[in-house]
């Protein structure tokens, strides 16, 4: 994972597949790439097939990260399976849902 940035947003394309076996990596590569002007991270979803609660934690554990920094998450282009994730746990009122 090699998260794209500008001074402020750091964007990051997830995995096809968010789950136990790689969300722990995930969130500390996430934390690890953080940058003192980092006011935004993108979790681009547009290839992610499935994201489990393991998954979940870790964009959760992202979210607080960046609020404990007065920053946001977005969460770009979920497809459909992962937005009905997002939406059943409510975390569709948790991150900025952006579709493009």
């Amino acid at each position: 994972m090699k998260p794209q940035r500008t001074e402020s947003v750091m964007l990051v394309q997830v995995p096809p597949e968010l789950n136990a076996t790689n969300a722990v990596t995930f969130r500390e590569g996430i934390r690890a790439a953080l940058t003192t002007t980092t006011t935004t991270v993108d979790f681009d979803l547009s290839k992610t097939r499935f994201v489990d609660s393991s998954g979940l934690g870790a964009l959760i554990a992202i979210h607080k990260t960046m609020l404990n920094r007065s920053g946001h998450v977005r969460v770009l282009n979920p497809g459909p399976s992962v937005l009905q994730i997002l939406e059943v746990t409510r975390l569709n009122r948790l991150f900025e849902v952006v579709h493009s």
